[in-house]
């Protein structure tokens, strides 16, 4: 708009009025303007040394393309690429390009706001409601996020899902692995299905999704599948230790896949169902009693501390006390493993963690997803997640049974054979 025109442009009722958000976009708009011209001049300068037979520059800046506009977490940002041309063609006719990694070719979502798309859909958000949901962050008819374009972008998720189906793990090796049952209720057609997560950690200390499917309720059946289908494509050798929740079936699959796999339950799981077992006025002492378990300095000081809670609740609250005594070794496996890690193989936090928003909902909101579409928004989800999952702790990250090393309290300890000599 002219500056020196007199028309003033009305504010709509429901728009609104928020100068900082302007400023931020405005600031945003400049900045990524900015990134993508040093960008380009980063690439011309890196390639200054290809000339034409007449000895001018072989690449050279050739305007811009057309202005789109990104949709980002605070808005709508207009920008342009850069385009480079190149003057001259090789033998074979191939041609320089230039591809912005700041902006590339054909992006018009922030890669953030994408990984923000499942979470809204597993929350119980339609596809037709995510304009109006997001309407206040992002402004009214935030563009690049129609029904029809989220379609899309499911169909490329399933193209990504199922290349990364077919990846090959035979040079994957896993040390630790968690495992869970993800219930999504408010959005899935059927209330039985699950998802069934698997994660490993790695010799590095990195930890990595294995793989997961829809599942019937954590069955053996469900949990068989997916693990053979890990070792299918290539996982054979058994991680050290493996991290879930009591649910039967997983653990019945375990032994069966890889029966050498130690098993850790989780303490956060086992902890809730200890105290559902007695009134909300134990609770509170219950809960600190059991952290003097798994937080103790080693396996014979948490033996004792389990000794302690028995006979301090046993007369009265016998169920709460056979509920983990029951599970005594399972719950203490972690002790034989480096003392760096006690703190990841504790709980199965890594997959909690993720779903903590949209798990166990209860309320059936709009639509409902079917199996296939649950899955590719878990899988989005996850990948999105597995960015930020920490990094296993220390440097001694592979526990050396085989070779002869043990580990007694989080220390390591070298076996010798009773034949060896003195």
């Amino acid at each position: 708009m002219n500056e020196h025109s007199n028309i003033v442009p009305l504010r709509q009722p429901d728009e609104i009025d928020d100068p900082l958000t302007n400023i931020l976009r405005s600031g945003a708009r400049q900045l990524l303007a900015q990134a993508v011209e040093m960008e380009a001049e980063a690439f011309l300068a890196a390639m200054k040394g290809l000339k034409r037979p007449d000895g001018r520059d072989r690449l050279v800046r050739h305007g811009h393309g057309p202005v789109r506009t990104i949709q980002t977490g605070i808005g709508a940002v207009e920008v342009a690429r850069v385009k480079i041309r190149d003057r001259a063609v090789t033998s074979d006719g191939e041609r320089i390009r230039f591809t912005a990694a700041i902006l590339p070719l054909w992006a018009r979502r922030t890669k953030s706001l994408d990984a923000l798309l499942p979470v809204l859909y597993l929350r119980g958000i339609s596809t037709g409601d995510f304009q109006e949901a997001l309407a206040a962050l992002l402004g009214k008819d935030a563009p690049n996020l129609s029904p029809g374009v989220v379609s899309r972008l499911t169909t490329e998720w399933q193209l990504e899902y199922e290349r990364w189906q077919k990846r090959d793990l035979s040079a994957r090796r896993y040390v630790y692995v968690w495992a869970d049952g993800v219930f999504l209720q408010a959005r899935m057609e059927d209330h039985s299905e699950c998802m069934l997560v698997l994660i490993g950690a790695t010799p590095e200390g990195k930890k990595e999704l294995i793989g997961f499917q829809v599942g019937v309720r954590e069955s053996t059946q469900s949990w068989h599948e997916l693990l053979v289908e890990a070792k299918t494509r290539g996982l054979k050798i058994a991680p050290e230790i493996a991290v879930g929740d009591g649910a039967l079936g997983f653990w019945k699959a375990l032994d069966e896949v890889f029966p050498a796999t130690r098993h850790q339950r989780c303490w956060v799981h086992k902890t809730a169902n200890i105290l559902n077992k007695v009134a909300v006025s134990v609770q509170a002492s219950m809960k600190k009693d059991l952290r003097e378990v798994y937080l103790a300095s080693n396996r014979a000081s948490a033996e004792v501390a389990i000794d302690v809670f028995a006979e301090k609740y046993g007369a009265k609250y016998d169920k709460a006390v056979e509920c983990l005594t029951k599970d005594r070794d399972a719950m203490l496996a972690f002790y034989e493993f480096p003392a760096e890690h006690w703190d990841h193989l504790r709980t199965t936090n890594p997959i909690e963690s993720v779903f903590a928003t949209v798990r166990h909902r209860t309320v059936r909101t709009k639509g409902s997803l079917s199996s296939t579409t649950a899955k590719l928004m878990v899988f989005k989800l996850l990948c999105a997640a597995s960015k930020t999952w920490r990094r296993l702790k220390g440097t001694n990250q592979l526990p050396k049974v085989s070779a002869g090393v043990r580990f007694e309290n989080g220390i390591e300890v070298i076996q010798v054979p009773e034949n060896h000599a003195a």
